[in-house]
C-alpha cells in the first residue's frame, strides 16, 4: 500500500511540474512592429489592445515599395467595423475588419518549446527570461508566441497561414492597462460614416 501511495505522490509531483500555458494580459498598450514576409511590407504602430471588448487601435506608419503612409486604424470587432483614417489626406474609410479578431495570447493547446534568456544572461539586470510557445490549429495554420516568463507579457508572435505566409509581430514598451479612456472612440472625421 505504501508503494501505491509513493507512486501517486511521485506522479502528482511530476504532473505539477508540467508547464501550462500562462494567461496574457487582456488590456495593454505599447509599440507593435509587424512584417509580412510574403510582400515588402513593414508597419510600426503605437498599439492599444483590449481582448475583453475585442478592439484595437493603431497609429501606424506603413512602409511599402510605393513609399510610406500614415494611418489611425480603429478595429471594433464586436461592431464589425474598421475605421481607417489616412493621416496625410485626412480621409476616413469605414469597412468591415480585414481580418477576424485574434487574441494575442498563449492558446490553451500550446506546447512550451523552450525557455530562454534574451540579452546577456551572465550580467544581472541585462537580460529577460522568456518562454516560447507553439501551436498548430486544426486548419493547419501555425502560431508561435514569445512571452515574458514571469507575467506572460507578449514579446513577439509569428503566424503562418498557407494562403498568406508568415506574419511577424514584435512588441516593445508594453504597459499594462489602457491609459487613455478615449482610445477606442472613432475620430470626429469618421463620425456618421
Amino acid at each position: 500500500m505504501i508503494h501505491v501511495a509513493l507512486l501517486l505522490a511521485y506522479l502528482a509531483v511530476c504532473w505539477a511540474q508540467v508547464t501550462k500555458p500562462c494567461a496574457t494580459p487582456t488590456e495593454w498598450e505599447g509599440i507593435r512592429v509587424m512584417t509580412d514576409t510574403s510582400i515588402p511590407f513593414k508597419e510600426a504602430a503605437k498599439y492599444t489592445y483590449d481582448a475583453l471588448n475585442r478592439r484595437t487601435r493603431a497609429i501606424v506608419e506603413v512602409q511599402q515599395v510605393i513609399g510610406v503612409d500614415y494611418y489611425d486604424v480603429l478595429h471594433l470587432y464586436n461592431e464589425d467595423k474598421e475605421y481607417r483614417f489616412h493621416l496625410k489626406t485626412k480621409t476616413c474609410n469605414v469597412t468591415k475588419p480585414r481580418h477576424p479578431f485574434f487574441e494575442i495570447r498563449v492558446p490553451s493547446s500550446s506546447e512550451l518549446l523552450f525557455d530562454a534568456n534574451v540579452g546577456a544572461a551572465q550580467i544581472p539586470g541585462e537580460y529577460l527570461t522568456v518562454q516560447n510557445w507553439d501551436t498548430t490549429f486544426v486548419d493547419g495554420d501555425k502560431y508561435s508566441i514569445t512571452v515574458t516568463s514571469t507575467n506572460c507579457i507578449p514579446v513577439s508572435a509569428t503566424y503562418y497561414r498557407k494562403n498568406v505566409g508568415f506574419i511577424i509581430e514584435n512588441f516593445y514598451n508594453v504597459k499594462l492597462g489602457i491609459s487613455d479612456p478615449l482610445a477606442f472612440l472613432q475620430r470626429s472625421e469618421c463620425m456618421g460614416l
